[in-house]
């Protein structure tokens, strides 16, 4: 029976039109190796991303969620390592909201560990020959805010959380700023996926 996969990307933000991981999680297959994939947008807001996710996994039950984000200025398809207990934005997201120094959760750790597979992930994308790295910070933005709150949750349990941050796209990048086209952002993904098995 196949495993199921929630995988999520975000809607644009920060004056951008488009999201590269939105963008490239709906060009997804359906089924990736042995999963069958659930793919989804989440809004880039605090608090509200996370319970977009968590709302859909208590109906779906996967076995795995991968968060996708955009991390413009990266050189890399970049699995994160850690996800840590703190917000603080540099910009608004998108309701406004721009916490600086708040925890993500009140007594919570100080941080969890991915628990996706993430080197044999960056290694895996680098076999296909498009750029990864793993990241050791999700930043303290929307992205983190989701890695952490889900982290938190499924603690020592059975379902697999973690998160991917890609690049730019070509039209999205200014002055010489690295960027990947959306196909090369896809099969990074489904390399990703592939290192599930």
């Amino acid at each position: 029976m196949a495993k199921k996969l929630l995988i999520t990307g975000f809607d644009p933000f920060g004056g951008e039109s488009i999201n590269p991981s939105w963008e490239a999680v709906k060009m997804l297959p359906d089924v990736i190796g042995g999963y069958e994939l659930t793919k989804m947008q989440i809004p880039t807001v605090f608090g509200k991303a996370a319970e977009t996710v968590m709302n859909t996994a208590e109906k779906l039950c996967p076995n795995v969620i991968i968060c996708v984000g955009q991390a413009g200025g990266r050189s890399a398809v970049t699995p994160e390592v850690i996800g840590i207990n703190l917000r603080d934005a540099r910009i608004p997201d998108n309701e406004g909201n721009k916490p600086v120094n708040v925890p993500v959760i009140p007594d919570g750790d100080a941080a969890y560990f991915s628990t996706i597979p993430v080197r044999k992930m960056t290694d895996e994308i680098n076999a296909v020959g498009i750029p990864a790295a793993l990241s050791y910070s999700a930043g303290a933005f929307v992205c983190n805010d989701v890695l952490y709150t889900l982290l938190h949750k499924y603690s020592k349990t059975d379902t697999l959380v973690g998160f991917i941050h890609v690049p730019f796209l070509p039209e999205q990048a200014k002055n010489n700023e690295f960027s990947l086209p959306l196909m090369q952002i896809r099969d990074a993904l489904c390399a990703a996926v592939k290192a599930l098995d």
